[in-house]
């Protein structure tokens, strides 16, 4: 029988992945949007500006700009990427 604290670090574990990688995946249709010809403050996708826009502001503030791109979105996945192998050591 599996410990029950056993049990409740990895559903933690699980969470805490999983809502690392949503942000993610919303960080990236953020970026793609406009590639793909995206709306993203219509109706049902107002949420994604409002989530990802306070946290690529503050990459923005400290990323020097580089150009015409932006790499503000490719910073904050890899930051997120290292934040999420870091807490969930996977």
């Amino acid at each position: 029988m599996i410990e029950e604290p056993v049990i409740m670090r990895e559903v933690i574990r699980v969470t805490v992945y999983s809502v690392i990688t949503l942000y993610m995946m919303a960080i990236l249709l953020r970026w793609t949007a406009p590639f793909i010809s995206l709306n993203i403050y219509q109706r049902g996708l107002r949420a994604i500006p409002a989530l990802t826009d306070p946290f690529l502001q503050l990459i923005r503030r400290i990323l020097p700009p580089m150009g015409f791109i932006d790499w503000s979105p490719v910073a904050a996945l890899l930051l997120l990427w290292v934040l999420r192998v870091v807490l969930v050591r996977q």
